[in-house]
């Protein structure tokens, strides 16, 4: 598969990133020190970058001690694992949202994630196939508050159907699986054609309902429900 960087619709992509990275601050943690080199020089990353490591103890460290805003781990280190490093960073840096990057594909890694709470997960396989692909959808997600999880990581998670979320009317269902996809309260405004202070209105009775504390947990709670 070639990945055309030079498109004009790649190039559009990245600005974005940049625009929406702009007064965050963030980390990298990824085992692959090409990887992690290559991905920290990109430009829409650049200049949030707080720092870039390839240990779980490196990594915690310096989110204990500076807390970004954003955190982009794989779950491959070159010491120590990445899924648990976002289980930690999320008890010692709240303010911290991470976003996972998984080369292992299987129902076990997948959940493993899921349970400690990261605001998103996203194939590794996926990133180059749009210029408007995971990724970038991913960034806008949370960068926004939202959080990112694709109906491949939901498939792959392999939760079956139950009733947990019987209590919720149709369009509090359309709610939470908008949120499921990481669209802002503008974003599923628009897809529903109602005013984003219904949306704000719906959001809160959703996260009520499930008896959860925001946006990221009401989404795990849909997961796991098989949404």
């Amino acid at each position: 598969m070639e990945y055309l960087v030079q498109s004009d619709r790649v190039r559009e992509a990245l600005e974005e990133v940049k625009g929406l990275l702009v007064g965050k601050t963030s980390m990298a943690c990824m085992g692959d020190m090409l990887t992690l080199a290559a991905f920290s020089h990109a430009v829409p990353i650049n200049h949030s970058l707080l720092g870039a490591y390839t240990t779980e103890r490196e990594a915690l460290t310096a989110c204990q001690d500076r807390q970004p805003d954003l955190l982009y781990i794989t779950e491959q280190l070159e010491q120590g694992y990445g899924i648990n490093l976002a289980l930690k960073v999320k008890n010692i840096s709240p303010v911290t949202r991470v976003l996972l990057f998984l080369h292992r594909e299987s129902q076990d890694v997948v959940r493993e994630a899921i349970e400690a709470n990261v605001d998103g997960i996203i194939f590794v396989h996926s990133i180059g196939q749009s210029a408007d692909g995971d990724f970038l959808k991913s960034i806008r997600a949370i960068a926004n508050g939202s959080s990112y999880y694709p109906k491949e990581v939901r498939t792959m998670a392999g939760y079956v159907k139950s009733i947990e979320l019987a209590g919720l009317s149709d369009r509090e269902s359309e709610v939470l699986e908008a949120l499921c996809q990481g669209m802002s309260n503008k974003e599923m405004a628009e897809v529903l054609f109602v005013s984003p202070e219904t949306i704000k209105s719906h959001v809160s009775t959703v996260i009520g309902k499930l008896g959860v504390k925001d946006r990221t947990q009401a989404v795990i709670s849909a997961i796991r429900a098989g949404m």
